[in-house]
């Protein structure tokens, strides 16, 4: 790691950073402003991890921020300008530049009343973390880092500015970012960070359900959700935006394979993500973290000593939906979790692979398009030591994806559906639409799933016979 005098002046830094954003440096000075890229753009060129989104600052105020912007920027936007931030498009980058700013905060919400500031001094001590309080003043790239934040990017160690209980006192929120910031980032947080996000967890209180969602997404879709989900629970932070986590830590796996059934579902949210082959897939991690939810409310002590779980799938589902209906979730996502969690006991049915066709047909039509995140769901949800019963398992898995395969090439199986539509149905019967027609056709889907393809001619005959036992 460079050190604080050059940092920003190494050839790999002024590469990642060249040249766009000196480009513009250039011409805020020219017109007689300061510019200084900041933040996590400052980190992340540091940490050889700049992605395309540039964020600066600058004494400029906005609508000298727009005069300069426009006729540089492929294209240029409006939307935070009420807060300081003109945003643009240049050569494939989106550059966002904001006025220094010094906040104020009112106890009873996280909503600052904003000020400009006149130095940047000034913008970076309201920052949230000693590592996204870093700025390179541009064009000449001299290093700006009045918090120590280079030691602690070294150190891997997420500190504040000033000190954290006036930190998420203003800004709740940033006890959040912090455990994102440690999944995302595989960073630890300094014991005095941990002390007040577990002293001040009740903050986040005040904070608005789109913006907790927001953040654990990210925490979610980090490389390293274990850690901060760990941060949240330890803190007490979880008890308030998902409080079902924290329940799992009090349960017993029912095979006592695991010290609780919340280590279980990060271990299984560890192995989904494991088994992700486009990239990180939100609704399968949402649903491997919580598939076990239901437990809780399900525990049972039988009289053998055992502890079972019965029918927590469906209890889980029911609890999905409520909690991330609470969070503001889209229901398309709301409704593939729950359906995902509802399911994810399924597959222990087919046993020893004795599961007739019907039920592989059901099995599937029932996953719909969630079929494949369903395959890894379950395959995730073995967490057993024993190394013998786990490649049982899987042999078991493979065997039924492998019965999957050879129906779907015989059936269509992702598009199951009767032999004969709507239209056929009213056409031989002689029936007008209506609710008649919607039973008929539902007896053909069950004909369908329990026998497959029946061919037009035995499904006509099939119907009619349904139809004679209706009179």
């Amino acid at each position: 790691m460079p050190n604080a005098t050059n940092a920003a002046q190494t050839p790999q830094a002024r590469h990642t950073i060249a040249p766009v954003a000196e480009d513009l440096g250039r011409r805020f000075q020219d017109a007689g402003f300061k510019l200084a890229l900041v933040g996590g753009s400052v980190r992340d060129t540091l940490l050889g991890r700049l992605g395309n989104d540039l964020d600066f600052t600058t004494d400029a105020r906005p609508d000298d921020v727009l005069t300069i912007l426009r006729p540089w920027a492929d294209a240029v936007w409006e939307v935070g300008i009420a807060f300081g931030t003109v945003g643009g498009m240049k050569d494939g980058y989106q550059v966002e530049v904001t006025t220094y700013r010094s906040e104020a905060y009112d106890r009873t919400s996280r909503k600052p009343e904003v000020s400009y500031g006149d130095t940047i001094d000034e913008d970076l001590v309201r920052r949230d973390f000693t590592v996204n309080a870093m700025a390179v003043a541009l064009p000449e790239t001299h290093f700006v880092d009045p918090h120590g934040g280079l030691d602690d990017l070294a150190a891997r160690v997420l500190r504040t500015p000033g000190t954290p209980e006036s930190s998420f006192s203003d800004d709740p929120l940033r006890m959040l970012r912090a455990a994102r910031f440690a999944a995302q980032l595989d960073f630890e947080v300094a014991p005095e960070v941990v002390a007040a996000m577990t002293a001040m967890a009740d903050r986040i209180e005040i904070v608005s359900a789109e913006r907790v969602r927001d953040e654990l997404n990210k925490l979610l879709l980090s490389e390293h959700p274990r850690k901060g989900l760990r941060l949240l629970v330890d803190t007490g932070l979880a008890d308030r935006v998902l409080p079902e986590l924290s329940a799992l830590r009090l349960e017993r796996d029912e095979h006592f394979r695991h010290k609780d059934v919340y280590e279980h579902s990060l271990t299984v949210l560890e192995q989904a993500i494991d088994l992700e082959a486009d990239g990180p897939d939100l609704v399968l991690r949402l649903s491997a973290l919580l598939h076990d939810i239901g437990k809780p409310k399900t525990r049972r002590f039988e009289s053998d000593g055992r502890v079972s779980f019965h029918h927590h799938e469906v209890v889980g589902a029911k609890l999905v939906k409520s909690r991330m209906t609470q969070l503001k979730y889209p229901n398309d996502m709301i409704k593939d979790v729950s359906r995902l969690v509802e399911l994810h006991l399924r597959f222990h049915g087919y046993g020893g692979g004795e599961w007739t066709d019907s039920a592989v047909r059901r099995y599937v039509r029932d996953a719909g398009p969630l079929l494949d995140r369903l395959h890894k769901l379950t395959r995730s949800d073995c967490t057993t030591r024993n190394k013998r019963k786990a490649a049982a398992l899987s042999r078991t898995y493979d065997s039924l994806e492998a019965r999957i395969s050879e129906l779907q090439e015989q059936e269509e199986l992702d598009s199951i559906r009767p032999d004969l539509d709507g239209n056929q149905i009213m056409t031989i019967l002689e029936l007008k639409p209506g609710p008649m027609v919607g039973k008929a056709y539902q007896h053909l889907l069950e004909l369908r799933l329990e026998h497959g393809p029946l061919g037009e001619e035995a499904a006509v005959t099939a119907l009619k016979e349904w139809w004679a036992a209706q009179q």
